[in-house]
């Protein structure tokens, strides 16, 4: 990692401590702002349980990149290359119609109040209250961004080949612990994976030629039928046995090396981290506890820029006019 970028990476920290975001934030300009967003993932709810998974995923993939700021929503343009096609994203991120869905029901509401930034905190919260997850009350007050940057999130957003080592220094850079790391990668309680996320750890660990020999042996099978070699690797599975409830499945199946992403099993392997993957397996109540602060903590993180409420998630105002 350059000197540049953990210099950039402290800007964020620091300046995360200076925002001024709120809860009721836009309880005088929209009060029905939160209704809306709760009332729109409902809807997506019902049309495709996935897509709360997937929109959750958007704060990690915004607020790590910039901050929060919804320059992961922008489109690329003919003298930009935003983020939606970025290692981490490409193939990966979807529902993006979801937070449209949203902020044509807000504009018209309250146009021109709420920013696309806020609408990814609000819809993530959703996401996971609507699953089954804990609620919470959310910070609001931010602006969106006036640009983007695929080089800004391929050079933070971890591979799902990531080690537990590397990720408690990644999330370290941005003032999240140990505790933030593990329960906010129990995001993967809810949602899907990809094979190509995964092939590596069936058929070649650490360059052995041999599978990650961590897998409970039952589960690898299942996950060889799923993702043989010659597979589509856009295929998905399930990252834990309950991929539509919200709950704790996700660290007993760590516990039971049945982890799906090679991110996510190496939290039980790694000592620094395994206590708090037991904790939670055991302590349902503790793991929504610690998740509901480390969101709340991600949701923080800023950067010092100019910034606007967009008219349209995917565009800057200026593009539309």
């Amino acid at each position: 990692m350059s000197p540049l970028f953990s210099l950039f990476l402290l800007h964020i920290i620091v300046s995360a401590a200076g925002a001024q975001l709120r809860p009721h934030y836009y309880s005088e300009s929209c009060p029905k702002a939160e209704a809306v967003v709760r009332h729109v993932m409902k809807k997506a709810l019902i049309r495709e349980p996935r897509s709360l998974a997937s929109v959750m995923r958007f704060q990690f993939h915004d607020c790590f990149v910039n901050g929060c700021d919804a320059s992961l929503l922008l489109d690329d343009t003919p003298t930009m290359l935003g983020e939606k096609l970025a290692l981490a994203n490409i193939n990966s991120l979807r529902s993006y119609e979801v937070v449209d869905e949203v902020k044509e029901t807000l504009e018209k509401v309250c146009p021109g109040i709420v920013s696309c930034a806020d609408i990814i905190i609000m819809a993530s919260k959703d996401a996971v209250a609507l699953t089954g997850g804990p609620d919470w009350e959310v910070k609001l007050g931010r602006l969106d961004s006036l640009s983007a940057s695929q080089e800004a999130s391929d050079n933070v957003m971890p591979s799902p080949r990531a080690n537990a080592s590397f990720l408690v220094d990644l999330f370290g850079k941005f003032n999240l612990s140990v505790k933030d790391l593990v329960a906010l990668s129990g995001s993967h309680s809810i949602g899907q994976g990809r094979c190509f996320s995964i092939m590596f750890r069936l058929y070649n660990q650490s360059g052995t030629g041999r599978p990650d020999p961590v897998f409970d042996p039952k589960f690898r099978g299942k996950l060889n039928k799923l993702c043989p070699l010659n597979v589509d690797q856009n295929v998905t599975g399930d990252l834990d046995a309950t991929p539509v409830v919200f709950d704790n499945q996700y660290f007993k199946d760590l516990v039971a090396g049945r982890g799906f992403l090679n991110s996510d099993q190496t939290l039980f392997t790694f000592p620094e981290t395994r206590a708090f993957v037991q904790l939670f397996s055991r302590d349902q109540h503790e793991f929504f506890k610690a998740f509901v602060e480390g969101m709340i903590k991600m949701g923080d993180l800023q950067v010092d820029q100019q910034g606007e409420v967009r008219r349209n998630c995917r565009v800057v105002n200026s593009r539309l006019l």
